[in-house]
């Protein structure tokens, strides 16, 4: 695995507090109702992006997740102020506006979404390792889904093709315990969801995701196997969203006292502990990096509120549409 340094841990603090203050941001300009539809916040859970960069080669390895899916592709390399106008429904976002919260997206970068079906993405990404096999590609693709998803058919499904296959292709359970508004011990005869991947004889386990350098640890494994032939992994990636699972979730299947135990082994004050005992900056240089975060966030405030939304021909013109379809009648 690539060495954990000091820049390594300084980067960590400056990108996981960005992420932290863009969602928080986002939630604000929410009730301002610049941000319409459903909006799913990351809060929490920056561990598991932190971790899963740090192993990755983002010259060719790929990413797909579900509808909590904002911070990702900035980690990825596209540009926040983009992923922000996207939100907003305006024509500079990552899909001039049509996308919105739950379907940011680029190929350019590798990041293939967001998608607002409950494990609709689990087989996706299994396709997305299928492809680069089939041409010979060494690429890696990291498939996120939510422990909500784990108790989808289309999961088992994925599995055994990618077992049989030998699919280059880590499958990650952002597992924070409760789906929507469900508890993981509710849904199932046991509370271990990385057991199901024994199922299939494919290498599986559970993993500390509020440390983001147990979660490049586990990674970096499992991306070295699925890069050299052997297959899949499944981790179930223990992690807490500290928001509720959208904006209009009233969190009553759970209590502060939980939030605020969670809250003890934030990530990002484990990051800034570790920072702080090792003396690798003082608590005056993370204020100085605290003001850049909130000037950065505040510039993709200022893009969005700037951009104009698309036209309306724009959305016409990305629906697929055959002139020639024979069994409509055109003229009566």
């Amino acid at each position: 695995m690539k060495k954990i340094t000091k820049e390594t841990y300084l980067n960590w603090y400056e990108e996981m507090s960005f992420w932290r203050k863009f969602e928080d941001k986002l939630a604000q300009v929410y009730i301002q109702q610049k941000v319409r539809g459903f909006l799913h916040l990351y809060n929490g859970q920056e561990a598991i992006l932190a971790g899963s960069l740090h192993v990755m080669d983002l010259t060719k390895d790929r990413m797909i997740t579900a509808y909590r899916n904002h911070v990702q592709p900035i980690g990825m390399g596209v540009d926040p102020k983009r992923v922000m106008a996207e939100l907003y429904g305006k024509g500079t976002g990552t899909s001039q506006g049509l996308g919105g919260s739950m379907h940011i997206f680029s190929k350019e970068h590798r990041f293939y979404g967001g998608h607002g079906i409950v494990g609709g993405q689990i087989p996706l990404g299994a396709g997305l390792a299928f492809a680069d096999k089939y041409f010979k590609r060494d690429s890696v693709t990291l498939c996120f889904l939510g422990d909500g998803a784990a108790r989808q058919g289309s999961l088992h499904e994925t599995f055994n093709m990618a077992v049989n296959w030998n699919l280059p292709v880590v499958f990650c359970v952002e597992n924070n315990g409760y789906a929507m508004g469900t508890s993981v011990k509710r849904t199932a005869s046991h509370e271990d969801i990385w057991k199901l991947g024994l199922g299939y004889e494919m290498p599986c386990g559970p993993v500390d995701a509020m440390n983001p350098v147990k979660v490049a640890e586990a990674l970096d494994e499992a991306i070295d196997r699925a890069r050299s032939g052997k297959g899949p992994t499944f981790l179930d990636l223990k992690t807490y969203r500290y928001r509720g699972h959208s904006m209009s979730d009233a969190q009553k299947y759970r209590t502060k006292d939980e939030v605020e135990e969670y809250q003890k082994i934030d990530p990002i004050a484990q990051v800034k502990e570790t920072i702080l005992e090792k003396k690798y900056a003082t608590e005056d240089e993370l204020k100085k990096m605290d003001k850049k975060v909130k000037e950065r966030v505040k510039e993709c405030e200022e893009f969005a509120d700037d951009s104009d939304f698309p036209e309306k021909n724009v959305m016409y013109d990305v629906v697929y549409e055959q002139e020639d379809y024979p069994f409509i009648p055109h003229k009566l």
